[in-house]
């Protein structure tokens, strides 16, 4: 049977009704959310925040922690008159505090309405109880529980990062925060608040017409449980932390270890560091922290663009190798220092010539001179400017120029030059090797971190390859990114790495007499590869460089240290990145090497860094 248009309309009229009423039986009878909206104005939600992850360590020791504090909320509507004198003494503050909280909030009695705001923060448990002993005295004025950090062990403040009530800024950022809420503002707590920050609840208590709360709603049936953040496991080793920021203390600079196998960060240390004890109350600590000179907030680690001195001749080394330009037979001599011209890049007093093995036991500045003009000057090349293209290339293959993608946040990508950059120094065409000649000895327009460093010597102990370094480890609530778990080649063939190994090996165990440069870090038994870096300053002393691996063969851990205005790289850094190789693989300094332990931990550099 057909319809006509009439009929039609009818019963699309119909349909329509069906749905509607349909609908607003669901809403009305069946779904009670939309009961809880509709009568939110006799409802009082009270959150109930979650307790942030834990942090562990890679073999389970608990890095940051929670305990109970309580914040205290007071409904100004509800308020009654009460004795200012006996709230004081509860709480621990004066009564003049608490007259300028009331104050304040008739003054904005209108925007306030019916709301709980917090007159204070973060009480403790003990001091919570004292007032909640009497707080049937008070009307309008209730208990918060949260949880707070605890640090039960020192890893550092810069590494581990704090927790802190978020701002107007960060709401505007970050989807579902509201005000009040806390969230990770630096450091691993920064890293993995997605992991750590849980999940807000709350409970539903019901107003009556005199605005006097009557009880829970429903008992209850309606509140939103919190869910507890994710506990996260590191890769830091506690142990390891702790040890390199007692080597670190009074030093401007960094340490920072990896395990080449898997690139997992042992120890990230930035010296002068934030103590833990200021983390859990950082707002108190702030405005001091800002104000002290050698910026213990600034993670050098990762955040410093450093010149990285003679420790880069070993990229230039292998760049050599694979661009045909040298063989492990090749010799060059040193006088004092590379000539050109009227020019001289001076070099410290030894036998000449060496070879490459050599070059990097004694650490020649003459040497990578030769070697670096030979790849700018290659006749491969079209000209100077090509050649430095391929350089730079060569150069970031190993990480550098570039942030690594560390999950640590506020990493730097640090320089390396190309010819566009020189161009509009010189002019284009009007430059040559020569005028970038520093570039050999990691000088020049060069700037790198710490991290760039200690991945360089994971890349050179792996033989040619690294892992992105990273700071959390797989667990059972939290699978890391797999492309901390791929293979990063460099452009050098692997094949060319044995002969730079063996160079670093002999800085270290050849022995003072041979003129190695590296013998202070030797551990027997260890055979720890190294090589020292003394980087240019033009503020002051030179900054101490020194990158190591151990042992030769499957190596275990990789370590740089960057000491500012530290000297030459033997004087501090080798010493303190042999300590902590030591430490790592021993568990112990060994009774030969405890008065340079013990040196190391009484050395103070900080009278000469400059601070302004």
């Amino acid at each position: 049977m057909k319809l006509d248009k009439s009929n039609k309309l009818k019963l699309g009229l119909a349909v329509a009704v069906a749905v509607l009423l349909g609908r607003l039986f669901v809403i009305q009878i069946i779904d009670e959310k939309y009961k809880i909206d509709a009568s939110n104005n006799s409802m009082v939600y009270a959150m109930v925040y979650p307790p942030r992850g834990i942090i562990d360590d890679r073999n389970g020791k608990i890095l940051v922690g929670n305990k109970i504090a309580y914040d205290l909320l007071v409904t100004p509507k509800e308020v009654e008159e009460f004795d200012t004198l006996a709230l004081s003494n509860a709480l621990g503050v004066t009564e003049d505090f608490i007259k300028e909280k009331m104050e304040g909030y008739y003054r904005n009695r209108r925007r306030i309405g019916y709301q709980s705001v917090v007159m204070l923060k973060q009480m403790t448990p003990e001091r919570y109880m004292k007032f909640a002993e009497i707080s049937y005295k008070f009307p309008g004025f209730r208990g918060q529980a949260r949880s707070i950090r605890e640090y039960p062990y020192n890893a550092g403040g810069n590494l581990l990062g704090y927790v802190s009530e978020v701002d107007a800024d960060f709401l505007e950022r970050h989807e579902g925060y509201s005000a009040g809420d806390y969230a990770g503002k630096t450091g691993i707590e920064a890293t993995c608040e997605e992991y750590l920050k849980g999940e807000k609840g709350y409970n539903i208590y019901l107003r009556n017409s005199h605005n006097k709360i009557e009880g829970r709603y429903r008992d209850g049936e309606m509140d939103k449980e919190a869910v507890p953040g994710k506990d996260i496991t590191t890769t830091i080793d506690a142990d390891l932390q702790h040890y390199g920021q007692m080597l670190m203390q009074n030093k401007v600079g960094s340490l920072v270890a990896i395990e080449p196998a898997t690139g997992e960060i042992l120890t990230l240390v930035s010296s002068p560091g934030i103590d833990v004890d200021m983390l859990a109350d950082i707002g108190s600590h702030y405005n001091d922290i800002l104000a002290n000179p050698y910026k213990p907030m600034f993670n050098r680690a990762v955040q410093s663009a450093y010149p990285p001195g003679s420790v880069f001749k070993l990229v230039n080394a292998l760049i050599g190798l694979q661009e045909g330009v040298i063989t492990p037979d090749t010799e060059y001599p040193c006088s004092m220092g590379y000539h050109f011209g009227k020019n001289r890049l001076g070099c410290h007093d030894h036998r000449s010539p060496l070879d490459l093995e050599e070059s990097i036991m004694m650490s020649c500045n003459a040497y990578y001179c030769y070697v670096l003009r030979n790849l700018l000057e290659n006749d491969r090349y079209g000209s100077v400017a090509e050649a430095m293209d391929a350089w730079n290339r060569y150069v970031r293959s190993f990480g550098f120029g570039s942030r690594l993608g560390s999950d640590f946040p506020s990493e730097l990508g640090g320089f390396i030059p190309d010819s566009k950059y020189y161009d509009k120094i010189y002019g284009k065409g009007r430059w040559k090797a020569t005028n970038v000649i520093s570039l050999s000895i990691g000088q020049g327009e060069i700037g790198c971190t710490p991290l760039h460093l200690a991945n360089l010597c994971a890349t050179v102990a792996n033989r040619g390859y690294y892992f992105i370094p990273h700071l959390l480890k797989d667990s059972e609530e939290v699978t890391i990114d797999s492309k901390y778990k791929e293979r990063h080649y460099t452009l050098v063939d692997t094949s060319y790495f044995p002969e730079v190994v063996e160079g670093m090996y002999r800085a270290v165990n050849s022995g003072y007499a041979s003129g190695a440069t590296a013998t202070i870090a030797a551990v027997e038994g260890l055979d720890i590869c190294g090589k020292t870096g003394t980087a240019q300053n033009p503020h002051g002393d030179d900054h101490s460089v020194f990158i190591c691996f151990a042992p030769k063969d499957n190596p275990e851990i990789a370590v740089a240290a960057y000491v500012e205005n530290g000297s030459f790289g033997a004087r501090w850094a080798a010493p303190l990145a042999s300590l902590l190789v030591e430490k790592y693989l021993r568990g112990e300094i060994g009774e030969g090497r405890k008065a340079l332990e013990q040196r190391m931990l009484e050395g103070n550099l900080l009278d000469k860094v400059k601070t302004d």
